[in-house]
């Protein structure tokens, strides 16, 4: 039909001479792996494998507490998702039912002309927080560790210690426990969300300057 668009066969193209033409086969080759990764990271995505309930911001935080304790625990990798759709690798720590003594929380911003701004966060130093269904998807954590029936080196896809949800990808190196018992710990971290998050005690402070819990 006149006028109408001509898609040339891939294998009429010529191959790379100088003129800015690429062979469309070659093309393909180079693309389709890190076309199938992006399409398996949506698929992941949308079925709830990754840790992105939420958007994360471009600021991680630091929390510590004198001790935790947990029923039911999970730990896998996966990744959380920024704005600007970046992908961010996580190490995700699940916990079915937790309580922290002495929490603190911090994270500290750098703006224009006042400079650093700390906002801290404190609780539980006489009743502890307690929170169920607890998430942390962090990139370091530290501390003294006690775990009863502990699991390493389970499918990720198949833990059923912690959280219902606590699940990571087919494949993936994941670990889990019935309890666990942490001292001096302290993490930094890109989010946390929990099912029901009770801090006694509260204090929230803002203040020029870095002040960090650790």
């Amino acid at each position: 039909m006149t006028g109408s668009p001509h898609l040339s066969d891939p294998s009429d193209e010529p191959s790379d001479d100088g003129s800015g033409r690429v062979r469309w086969r070659r093309f393909a080759v180079l693309t389709i792996p890190a076309v199938a990764v992006t399409a398996g990271l949506g698929i992941a995505l949308a079925q709830g494998v990754l840790a992105a309930s939420f958007a994360v911001s471009g600021q991680q935080f630091k929390v510590s507490a004198s001790s935790l304790e947990g029923e039911g625990f999970a730990q896998y990798g996966s990744v959380d998702v920024n704005a600007r759709q970046e992908l961010i690798p996580v190490a995700v720590t699940a916990i079915r039912e937790a309580k922290l003594h002495s929490l603190c929380q911090s994270v500290v911003t750098s703006l224009p002309v006042i400079g650093d701004i700390s906002l801290n966060l404190t609780a539980g130093r006489k009743t502890p927080v307690e929170a169920s269904n607890l998430f942390v998807d962090a990139t370091q954590l530290s501390g003294d560790a006690v775990f009863s029936n502990i699991e390493i080196g389970r499918d990720a896809s198949t833990l059923d210690k912690g959280p219902a949800e606590a699940q990571g990808m087919q494949d993936l190196f994941a670990q889990q426990a019935d309890t666990v018992s942490i001292t001096d710990l302290q993490q930094t971290a890109w989010a946390t969300n929990a099912g029901t998050f009770k801090l006694s005690g509260l204090s929230m402070n803002v203040s020029k300057g870095k002040k960090e819990c650790f």
